[in-house]
């Protein structure tokens, strides 16, 4: 009889939900980044989901206002974190005086955007952060590890990247050298949609804000340069005495130094002039990561430099560099182009199937493999012992022990190796020192 009071499963959308054999490879991926950012000795952070609302609201701005899930329980406004960021600074202008600095994070969490959902944009996505924080003041090395951070990162998780790299200071004093400093933004805005739009209607948009057709150009050109670091800083370093633009040139020379003393492969890394970055918090050293293989991804990976990480929250000046990986959108990218490689379907490495009344010696047996670092599971459903063999098959565990009550009265197992098709009867040690050695492999 039908029950019409059942309601109908159904998910949100904008929200990715994977199966069990993809979310192992979520997570490995996850994991291979966290280790990376623990190789380099990032500190591991966990903020809360919720913030009050002044606080998270504090530096936001634009569209951003539009898509943060914003509520009320009790007396309390709240807001869902929209980044990892603005939580990072409240911690650690609340911590300041306990912190050790340079105060190297990393986070990996859920943030929340009610954007509308569409291919590569996600409400709920994974954030992996890393930030390095100076109180007073922050060596442009930093800068530098940071872009390390991102090369190593992704050498794991073995994409091929390209780390496209500029200093906001050279437009910012190059636009004031030119005599346009109140119209920063506005030219920012424009060169930021070169790419897209293309020069001659760069050109006629910044004619627009009344900038002379020579300074057009030149920024247009500036802003178009890109390749060899030593080259363009060459090239750029006499165009103006203006201050800032003297300091973005210096910064980059240092961090060009810096970058090959970490011995990243020159094909990796490009200075690009024209790398604006849409945040307005950034003002210094900028990067983006594209897939050369598949530009069509677009940023992939970013972050830079920003003075005062914490101003709207301490007196105290906190610059820092922080750089972010947009994780589940880039999943996404690579599992719609069949590029997340061949992963187990299954966590276990040994299946262990119990013949007769041996479920309670298979059960002592699987403790022994778990406390030797073997992932084992024991199949006690009560289907056949051929529809059980199918079924490790069919979730890649590369190893079955049968247990009947032979193998428990002579201790002497039955080890089938699937991957390779080798069965053999062994002890219960020589049975793990076969597992290990495979797994060595």
């Amino acid at each position: 009889m039908s029950n019409n009071n059942l309601i109908t499963p159904r998910k949100l959308s904008g929200f990715m939900e994977l199966p069990p054999y993809k979310q192992i490879i979520f997570d490995n991926m996850v994991g291979k980044i966290i280790n990376v950012y623990k190789n380099n000795c990032f500190m591991p952070l966990n903020t809360p989901i919720l913030e009050y609302t002044d606080i998270l609201m504090a530096k936001s701005g634009g569209e951003i206002d539009k898509e943060v899930y914003h509520f009320s329980k009790g007396d309390n406004d709240l807001c869902m974190r929209y980044d990892l960021t603005v939580p990072l600074a409240r911690f650690v202008a609340m911590n300041t005086d306990t912190i050790s600095f340079p105060f190297k994070r990393y986070q990996v969490g859920k943030v929340f955007r009610g954007e509308r959902p569409q291919k590569g944009r996600f409400r709920e996505f994974i954030q992996c952060d890393a930030d390095i924080i100076g109180i007073d003041s922050l060596p442009i090395t930093a800068d530098a590890e940071c872009i390390n951070l991102i090369h190593e990162t992704f050498e794991a998780l073995n994409l091929d990247i390209l780390i496209s790299i500029s200093n906001r200071n050279i437009l910012f004093g190059y636009i004031d050298s030119l005599g346009y400093k109140d119209k920063t933004q506005n030219v920012l805005t424009i060169l930021d949609k070169l790419p897209k739009i293309g020069k001659e209607n760069a050109f006629k948009e910044l004619e627009s804000l009344e900038i002379d057709r020579e300074d057009c150009d030149r920024l247009i050109k500036l802003s178009a340069l890109k390749g060899d670091f030593k080259d363009i800083i060459e090239e750029i370093k006499g165009l103006s005495d203006n201050i800032l633009f003297q300091q973005g040139v210096n910064d980059l020379l240092t961090l060009s130094n810096n970058l090959e003393a970490y011995n990243i492969p020159k094909d990796k890394y490009i200075l690009n002039l024209g790398i604006i970055r849409g945040q307005n918090y950034y003002t210094g050293t900028i990067f983006e990561t594209l897939l050369p293989s598949h530009p069509e991804f677009g940023t992939i990976c970013a972050g830079g430099r920003y003075d005062n990480l914490a101003g709207y929250f301490t007196d105290k000046k906190l610059p820092g560099v922080g750089m972010s990986i947009g994780f589940t959108r880039l999943f996404d990218l690579l599992d719609n182009n069949e590029m997340l490689g061949n992963f187990p379907l299954s966590p276990a490495q040994l299946e262990i199937i119990p013949l007769g009344d041996t479920l309670d010696k298979c059960l002592e047996l699987s403790t022994f493999f778990r406390k030797n670092k073997i992932r084992c599971e024991v199949n006690y459903d009560n289907r056949s012992f051929k529809a059980k063999l199918k079924d490790a098959n069919k979730k890649d565990i590369p190893f079955v022990m049968v247990v009947g009550e032979n193998e428990v009265l002579s201790q002497i197992y039955t080890l089938k190796n699937m991957f390779e098709g080798v069965q053999e009867n062994l002890n219960l040690e020589n049975c793990l020192e076969r597992i290990q050695k495979f797994l060595k492999k």
